[in-house]
């Protein structure tokens, strides 16, 4: 048994269509991203888009009713859909996750069942696992469960068809098991409080479990650390400097319509008009280079995971001290060069684009919103240290 079901890799027409998917997707998006930023409620008509385009089942097996997807293919439409709608592509990117939980937590006997109600429903996949809060508590009740407790930052929860939550189940050396939530069941409660700067329709606010009942059948598995399965976080990270990335290029295609728009040139310059200003065309170029070497690194770790991922069983350790190391790579300057470029592009724009109808602001409140999911510095401290001396940090949901 191999553990995955990924076992081969993208072909070219694969990847050709689901970025033409994205792409439609994130340009019927884009049409009021702008309104639907301002007005900071739950996107539910744009998660139907999610599930209407075929992205919420893509990296579902074919076997199991799927798109028969593979990971690079779903994070680069995460990296689509970025450069429309960060907060939608924030919601898919932690869906593809979470539902993969699946595979790495869950016996393979159990794939079907998990795999085929959840294509069968386009069940989007939210999360209650932050593992800064206190853990949830699973207590015995009869032969199954009550679930409770508190988890912030619960993405997609609030508007996901399942929540993936991670609790403890309260026995002596207690395990931390993966456990499914249907979004209606009795005694969730979402609280409504996302109210940030930036990534505002990510559904991102709290759930609050009272006494949730969990059957036997709700838990996937324990979550451990074996090599295959703590792949889940790396992948994660994976997906967050990918939707950086597409931040990034969205940022500097709105400030090329907006360069291209202004009337005339500065009273001091030679050109005609402020695209053709010599300073104006340095930092585009200067922006546009950093963009491209963040995605050349991004497509290479895409693949890469795609590989790794299908060795399933025989993933080693090492493997996934490769993974992490080269991943965090990517996210620290994924990073730091979309936020340099959400910030820089008024330089090339002017002042009238800081008008709030002109929308350039939501590139920076995003980036600067979601970049601080967990600190940057730790991530060149992951990389800095097993350079020198081979240390590996321990393994959580952020390592």
């Amino acid at each position: 048994m191999t553990r995955t079901p990924w076992t081969t890799l993208p072909t070219d027409d694969e990847t050709e269509k689901w970025d033409a998917v994205a792409d439609e997707t994130g340009r019927l998006l884009a049409r009021d991203a702008l309104a639907r930023d301002r007005a900071n409620v739950d996107p539910e008509g744009e998660l139907k888009l999610l599930k209407d385009s075929g992205l919420a089942n893509l990296l579902i097996p074919s076997q199991f009713g799927g798109h028969g997807g593979h990971w690079s293919t779903g994070l680069r439409a995460v990296r689509i859909l970025a450069r429309h709608d960060a907060s939608i592509a924030q919601i898919l990117s932690y869906h593809l996750a979470n539902q993969a939980a699946i595979v790495f937590f869950a016996d393979p006997s159990r794939w079907e069942h998990w795999y085929g109600a959840s294509a069968k429903g386009s069940w989007l996949w939210g999360d209650a696992v932050n593992p800064v809060d206190p853990d949830l508590v699973l207590t015995r009740d009869g032969e199954g469960y009550r679930l409770n407790g508190r988890k912030r930052f619960a993405t997609g929860a609030s508007t996901g068809d399942v929540t993936l939550a991670m609790a403890a189940d309260g026995e002596p050396g207690a395990r931390i098991l993966a456990t499914v939530v249907t979004r209606d069941s009795e005694g969730v409660e979402f609280a409504g409080d996302w109210d940030a700067l930036g990534q505002r329709l990510s559904a991102s606010g709290s759930v609050e479990f009272h006494d949730v009942a969990v059957e036997p059948g709700d838990i996937l598995g324990e979550v451990g650390e074996e090599p295959y399965s703590t792949l889940v976080t790396p992948g994660v990270q994976l997906g967050f400097a990918n939707l950086y990335l597409g931040i990034a290029e969205g940022a500097l295609e709105r400030a090329r319509e907006l360069t291209l728009e202004r009337r005339g040139s500065w009273l001091l310059g030679t050109a005609e008009h402020y695209s053709r200003d010599p300073f104006v065309q340095r930092v585009f170029g200067e922006l546009l280079s950093r963009t491209a070497a963040v995605e050349a690194l991004a497509d290479r770790w895409n693949a890469r995971f795609d590989r790794v991922i299908a060795r399933g069983a025989d993933v080693t350790a090492d493997d996934r001290t490769e993974a992490e190391i080269g991943i965090a790579k990517l996210k620290v300057v994924a990073t730091e060069t979309a936020l340099e470029v959400a910030h820089r592009v008024y330089e090339v724009t002017g002042s009238s684009s800081t008008r709030s109808h002109v929308g350039l602001d939501i590139y920076w409140r995003n980036i600067r919103t979601h970049s601080l999911h967990d600190p940057v510095d730790y991530k060149k401290l992951e990389v800095g240290a097993n350079y020198l001396t081979g240390d590996v940090q321990p393994i959580t949901l952020y390592t």
